[in-house]
Parts: structure tokens; C-alpha cells; sequence
């Protein structure tokens, strides 16, 4: 019953879905920012939908994540403080070690040559365009990191990668990436780290995936305190 009602309210899921999708990449693509308050009225207006179909979608990226609700004050793009971003990013090398780990136990020769391929077209696109265009036009499909944390087989490790924790820290990836001077040098390091990968060597794999977060985080943070 409470489906039938939806659709008949205009507010089914695949069209809060949707919303949820073109919301997310307005943020992704800096058209809004850390801290920014969202208006309902004027994004109903932009993305062509009525207000509650977009509350539902708002609803979404909160439990993300990805905004946040204060009384009285609305929902904003959350703003993380440097040490929030610090224990995610912290979080992220323990969780994503480890799915590298299994990842070099479980990925198929298939997936290991796809992944390969993968990072040849991404490493032409960022000769040309910046490692921006990888995080803008990509999809998680066609990411690197998320292609081995599914490879892992791992679902508990996807949901909480793919879902949750990289939609979050897209926003700063983003701005790490118009700025960033790591582009060779982190190219090569997702060879190194498929290399270990194809050797089923989950022992170096996870090493050298800690290492190749290490340093990322090394950067965002340095940016982030820089502020």
C-alpha cells in the first residue's frame, strides 16, 4: 500500500533515485560546495521535479552522508573539519588494505585485464584533460579503487567503500585533483598495486595499497590544514 501511495504522489523510487543521482554529481562537480545550504524551492525548479520527490532524494544523501541536517538551520553539502577527514581518510587505508588483500585472492584473470585496460584509457584522459576528468566523467565502474574493493568479493567491504565512504570523500578527491601534483606519480602507483594484484600476492598487494592511501592523504591533508 505505502508503494501505490508513493506512485500516486508522484514520489516513486525511481524518481527519487534519479534525483539522488543529479544532486550528487551537482555536488561532485563543485556547482555546490562544502557548506553550502541547499533551497529546495530553486533546486526543484532546476532539476524540473516537485519539492517532495526532492526531500526523498535529499533524504538519500544525508543517510550517505553527503549532506547534513541542522535544526533550524536546513540541510547543507556537509563540510567535514580537518579531523573528520583525517579518520576517514584513516579508516580508508585499514578497510581498503584489506580489500586489496582479498582482492589479489579472489579477482579473476577477466577483471585483473579489464582493470588494466582501464587505467590506460584513464591515464590517456589525464594527458590530456587532468586527473579531473577521470573523478567527472567516470563512474564507479570505471574506478579504480571501487573495481578492486568489488573484487574482493567482500559485499560488507563494497557497501561501506562504494556507497558510503568514497561518495564523501569524491567532493575533496575533486578538489585534490584540480590541484594535486601526484598525477604520474599515483598512475603508477595503481600499476604497482595491480601488479601485485595479478601476482596473487595478497601480502604486497595490501602493502602497497596502504602506501599509495598514505600518501594521498598525506596531500589532502596538508590542503586541508592549509585552508
Amino acid at each position: 500500500m505505502a508503494n501505490a501511495a508513493d506512485a500516486v504522489a508522484g514520489v516513486t523510487p525511481v524518481l527519487v533515485d534519479d534525483l539522488a543521482r543529479r544532486l550528487q554529481e551537482m555536488i561532485f562537480k563543485g556547482e555546490l560546495s562544502p557548506g553550502d545550504k541547499l533551497g529546495e524551492q530553486l533546486l526543484a525548479d532546476r532539476l524540473g521535479s516537485g519539492r517532495g520527490p526532492l526531500r526523498e532524494a535529499i533524504r538519500t544523501l544525508e543517510g550517505r552522508r553527503i549532506l547534513e541536517r541542522t535544526p533550524n538551520a536546513g540541510v547543507r553539502v556537509v563540510k567535514l573539519s580537518a579531523d573528520d577527514l583525517d579518520q576517514i581518510l584513516m579508516t580508508r587505508e585499514a578497510l581498503e588494505g584489506m580489500a586489496c588483500r582479498l582482492a589479489a585472492e579472489n579477482m579473476t584473470l577477466r577483471e585483473v585485464k579489464d582493470l588494466r585496460a582501464c587505467l590506460s584509457t584513464n591515464a590517456d584522459l589525464m594527458s590530456k584533460e587532468g586527473l579531473g576528468a577521470v573523478y567527472r566523467d567516470g563512474t564507479q565502474d570505471n574506478d579504480f579503487h571501487s573495481r578492486l574493493v568489488k573484487g574482493s568479493r567482500n559485499l560488507w567491504l563494497s557497501e561501506l567503500l562504494c556507497r558510503d565512504l568514497y561518495a564523501l570523500l569524491q567532493i575533496y578527491r575533486m578538489k585534490s585533483a584540480r590541484t594535486g601534483n601526484r598525477l604520474i606519480a599515483a598512475h603508477e602507483e595503481h600499476c604497482q598495486i595491480l601488479d601485485a594484484v595479478q601476482a596473487r600476492d595478497p601480502d604486497e598487494a595490501e602493502r602497497r595499497m596502504r602506501a599509495h592511501i598514505r600518501r594521498g592523504r598525506e596531500q589532502l591533508m596538508d590542503e586541508a590544514n592549509s585552508r
